[in-house]
């Protein structure tokens, strides 16, 4: 006869927290599910049953209810997962958007605003970041940066002697009016 698997008794504190979490519309979707299936757990339903109810499978569910019965609320968490840490922390990602987001010319630059190539020189050599341009893009990307060049008729011209250089404007009509019958 199989063993079926069980709740602990929950404290009161467990028990308003559990209610809290599965009715709400506002938390992470997976701890909502973990709240349903120690909540349905505590009303003494089945694995199978809380399977079906919650829309799982019955190795997940015996998952949170043994992980909750030995670590209580803190079981809910998620574990750290295994794999390749990440290749930039958080402090050289800090630098690489605080650098994107600061105007060239304040930091000795020649240009005006940043490229991709540009951006990753400077990284590489004033800051000691050895970054690729593609992986500043990433970067920045996940972030929720979109990149956009700079027009050339959008904000100060970059050559200060344009109007001079460009001549004197021509007219935009010919003298030749076609009359309207």
């Amino acid at each position: 006869m199989p063993i079926h698997l069980q709740v602990r008794e929950l404290t009161s504190e467990e028990q308003t927290q559990i209610q809290q979490v599965s009715r709400s519309r506002t938390k992470a979707a997976r701890m909502v599910e973990r709240a349903q299936i120690i909540g349905l757990a505590s009303q003494g339903q089945t694995v199978e049953q809380i399977a079906l109810t919650v829309s799982v499978g019955a190795k997940l569910v015996r998952r949170w209810i043994t992980r909750f019965n030995q670590d209580g609320l803190k079981g809910w968490a998620d574990q750290p997962r295994s794999g390749r840490p990440p290749t930039y922390t958080r402090e050289p990602v800090g630098i690489v958007v605080a650098t994107a987001l600061t105007n060239p010319q304040n930091l000795g630059q020649p240009f005006a605003s940043w490229t991709f190539e540009r951006l990753t020189v400077y990284l590489n050599e004033a800051c000691g970041i050895a970054i690729q341009h593609s992986r500043v893009h990433e970067m920045l990307h996940e972030e929720g940066w979109r990149w956009r060049t700079q027009e050339t008729w959008f904000g100060v011209r970059v050559d200060p002697a344009f109007a001079e250089k460009r001549g004197p404007s021509k007219p935009f009509t010919s003298g030749h009016l076609r009359e309207v019958s």
